[in-house]
């Protein structure tokens, strides 16, 4: 194949992409939901007679959800922050509690008489049940509704945070929006959130690949149990090897676990042309102070010599955009942005 014809190519599959994120943008005519509604969820039949009331969320980005789409007067409670709920969302947010700031305990989350319970992750209320089981929630008579990016093409059992099985793709949050949209008769809202978000996403790619960047590289620090161990670093499948997969980053580390423990020692010899870093208000660990980790950066005797911490070349997310939530199109714009900047 010619330079000349890799070009064409190139630019047919861009305007392809474009085309598509342009048609999927146009809302189709919204219809009011038929109860009683069944919907498929991570291995479950949920039944719903009505739009659900006391709800309880645990987990930012079923919070954020349903507060886009508008029913946080259904909503008894929520629980597992990460950062600060966004400006548009606070009027609503004022007015449920909160549970806890990370994970509430199963009496906490019952006493409120939930006619749903909504998780962003799966070891929350699967298997493992940090919080419940499904079935002991089930045999209370109370749904659950896991945020399909966290069960689909994945394997919670093995790691810490879960092994990616498939890549994952925005695919899962546009249905994570359509179904819960379709639960609580909010579909007009649901369509024109999914609308505004595939265009978003369209326009960073489209952006991105327009730098024509060569062979640039990222690395994403969410956090750490310590400073002074390994840190928690973003995988090849989960949704920040995404940003940088359709972005056109590589990759620095190879494993397909969410969040791998990794050694600067070889972030540094793979040295990241940009590296990422998660901005939290979460206190769980030190290292989820962002000015320690710059701090740490800046210090430690192997991180100040990359290249990305010697140029400056450091980009701070709300951690909330690393994650599979309706601020990861936020987070795709914002290292769009940064990527611009590795051309001056």
């Amino acid at each position: 194949m010619t330079h000349s014809q890799g070009r064409a190519r190139r630019g047919a599959f861009l305007s392809a992409f474009l085309g598509a994120g342009l048609l999927a943008a146009l809302p189709t005519a919204a219809q009011s939901t038929a109860y009683p509604l069944t919907v498929e969820n991570c291995g479950q039949t949920l039944s719903f007679p009505a739009a659900p009331r006391n709800v309880v969320t645990i987990g930012q980005a079923a919070t954020e959800t349903l507060y886009a789409l508008g029913v946080g007067e259904n909503m008894a409670g929520t629980s597992l922050w990460f950062n600060a709920v966004l400006p548009e969302f606070a009027a609503q947010n004022d007015r449920v509690p909160r549970l806890d700031n990370n994970a509430p305990s199963f009496e906490s989350v019952i006493n409120k008489r939930p006619g749903l319970v909504a998780t962003q992750f799966e070891w929350m209320i699967g298997a493992q049940g940090v919080v419940g089981t499904r079935p002991q929630f089930h045999e209370l008579g109370v749904p659950t509704y896991i945020m399909p990016s966290d069960c689909e093409g994945k394997n919670n059992l093995v790691g810490a945070d879960g092994t990616r099985t498939a890549p994952f793709t925005t695919a899962t949050i546009y249905k994570g929006i359509e179904q819960l949209a379709a639960i609580f008769d909010r579909q007009s809202a649901g369509a024109k959130l999914v609308a505004d978000l595939r265009a978003r996403e369209a326009a960073a790619v489209a952006r991105a690949q327009a730098l024509k960047l060569t062979d640039a590289s990222a690395a994403f620090w969410f956090s750490s149990a310590d400073l002074d161990l390994d840190p928690y670093m973003a995988g090849q499948k989960g949704i920040p090897g995404y940003m940088m997969r359709t972005l056109g980053l590589r990759n620095v580390v190879q494993s397909d676990e969410e969040w791998p423990t990794v050694g600067w020692e070889s972030i540094a010899r793979a040295n990241p042309s940009v590296l990422v870093i998660a901005r939290m208000d979460r206190r769980r660990f030190p290292a989820d102070d962002v000015e320690k980790k710059l701090a740490f950066l800046r210090a430690d005797p192997v991180t100040r010599e990359m290249t990305a911490v010697r140029e400056g070349r450091i980009v701070i997310l709300d951690a909330h955009a690393m994650q599979a939530t309706i601020r990861l199109v936020g987070g795709l714009e914002a290292l769009t942005e940064a990527m611009a900047k590795l051309r001056q």
